[in-house]
């Protein structure tokens, strides 16, 4: 048995968390295992407690301690608007970045047969009971401008308009402060083909 079966383990356990390959696994680990004990386990009881006690909001699908999350209790929250986004932290880009102040709606990914995921994995049925049951004038599609990202927005639209319900999407072309000549084809392409009335 190798004497060093854990630091293994641990450097191993590390290489879970996204960009973190078997270098900076064990640069991790050994600064915690040398300079910061009290922080190493302060981390393990925090996510420890984390992995049980957080879970799924039951209305929008974000991560949150409670049954339903804060922002679906706010009552200063626009009901007539709902953002639909891939992941949790699209919402906190959103909340940092805009004055948004209606409701959101968290996917959890994109349509990917291929990869398993349909609309079921997607919470498409707890959205499609919103969508009939509340008051929502505007659906934000705020979803990554991707094949499986437009696949998505485009069979969550459908649905959404066929309830009469007006269904937007992010702007999408050049970022801001970019050169057109650094832009790839597909980008300068959408950007023109999808321009606006100043």
């Amino acid at each position: 048995m190798n004497a060093d079966a854990l630091l293994d383990r641990l450097i191993e356990a590390l290489r879970c968390l996204p960009g973190v390959g078997p270098k900076s696994a064990r640069r991790i680990a050994f600064h915690l295992l040398e300079r910061d004990r009290a922080g190493g386990i302060h981390l393990a009881e925090v996510l420890a407690e984390s992995m049980v006690r957080i879970k799924r909001c039951s209305r929008c699908r974000t991560l949150t301690e409670r049954e339903v999350c804060a922002l679906c209790t706010n009552p200063e929250r626009d009901d007539g608007l709902l953002c639909i986004v891939e992941q949790p932290s699209d919402i906190l880009a959103i909340e940092q970045a805009t004055d948004y102040r209606g409701r959101y709606f968290v996917l959890g990914g994109r349509l990917s047969p291929l990869d398993g995921v349909g609309p079921e994995e997607l919470g498409l049925d707890l959205l499609a009971r919103r969508l009939h049951d509340e008051p929502i004038a505007e659906l934000i599609l705020a979803i990554s401008p991707t094949v499986e990202g437009s696949a998505t927005a485009h069979f969550i639209g459908e649905r959404a308009a066929a309830q009469g319900i007006r269904v937007t999407r992010l702007a999408q072309g050049v970022p801001l402060g970019t050169e057109l000549e650094y832009l790839d084809g597909g980008t300068l392409a959408l950007a023109f083909s999808t321009r606006c009335t100043l």
